[in-house]
C-alpha cells in the first residue's frame, strides 16, 4: 500500500495534481482546498495517498491529502457515512477544511446549525454526519485551532454566525462582529443579533 507521494508538481487542476515521482507521473485527486495550498508548478511537493481500485478490477485512482489528519478524517467519512463514496467523501472534506476542529467540535456538540451556516451542509447532510460520526470523530486528530470555540453549539450567537456566513460573510468577521454584539447585548434573540451585525458588517 501506498503511504505517500513526494516528488515535482508537474501541474494542477482544481480537481487533481500530477506529481512525478521517479519519471513517473501519477494523477491524483484533491480538493480546492488543497488546490489553493500547493505551490506552483514544478517544485516539491507530499501528498499522503489514499488508494481506491474499481469495480470489479477497475482502474486504480488516487487521493492525496497534505496531511495525515486529513487523509483520516477522508477515510472516517467515506467509510462511515452511508451512502458515500470516494468522490463524494471528497466534497465534503473540501467544506470541512475550513476548520477541521470546529467541525470535529460541531459533530461532537450535535450542532446542526453550525454545520449548515458554517460549513455550508444542507440539514439532511449535516444530520446525517452527526448520526454517523458523533461517537468517532473524537479518535481522529485535528491539528488546527478551532475559530469558534467560544460560541456555544446551539446557542443565540451559533445560530447568528451560521445565518450570515449563509449570507456570503466571512466566517471570520462574522464571528468577531456576533461576538462583539452578543457580550453587548446578552438578552438578544438571534434575529436581533443578526439585525445589529449587519450595521456593522
Amino acid at each position: 500500500m501506498i503511504d505517500y507521494f513526494k516528488g515535482t508538481l508537474s501541474y494542477k487542476t482544481l480537481n487533481t495534481a500530477v506529481v512525478e515521482v521517479a519519471g513517473i507521473g501519477y494523477s491524483i485527486s484533491i480538493t480546492a482546498d488543497t488546490f489553493n495550498k500547493l505551490p506552483t508548478d514544478g517544485n516539491q511537493v507530499k501528498l499522503y495517498i489514499i488508494e481506491s481500485t474499481g469495480m470489479y478490477g477497475g482502474v486504480i485512482s488516487y487521493y492525496g491529502f497534505l496531511t495525515r489528519e486529513e487523509r483520516d478524517m477522508f477515510v472516517l467519512i467515506k467509510d462511515e457515512v452511508p451512502s458515500t463514496g470516494a468522490k463524494k467523501a471528497m466534497e465534503y472534506l473540501d467544506k470541512i477544511s475550513k476548520s477541521f476542529a470546529d467541525f470535529q467540535a460541531a459533530v461532537m456538540k450535535r450542532d446542526v446549525s453550525m454545520l449548515s451556516g458554517i460549513f455550508g451542509f444542507t440539514k439532511k447532510t449535516a444530520e446525517k454526519l452527526v448520526a454517523a460520526l458523533k461517537d468517532k470523530i473524537a479518535n481522529v486528530t485535528v491539528k488546527d485551532s478551532a475559530k469558534w470555540s467560544n460560541i456555544d453549539a446551539g446557542s443565540s450567537s451559533s445560530e447568528a454566525v451560521a445565518a450570515l456566513v449563509a449570507l456570503g460573510y466571512k466566517e471570520t468577521d462574522a464571528r468577531e462582529v456576533v461576538n462583539k454584539v452578543a457580550n453587548e447585548n446578552k438578552d438578544f434573540s438571534v434575529e436581533q443579533i443578526i439585525t445589529e451585525a449587519l450595521k456593522k458588517l
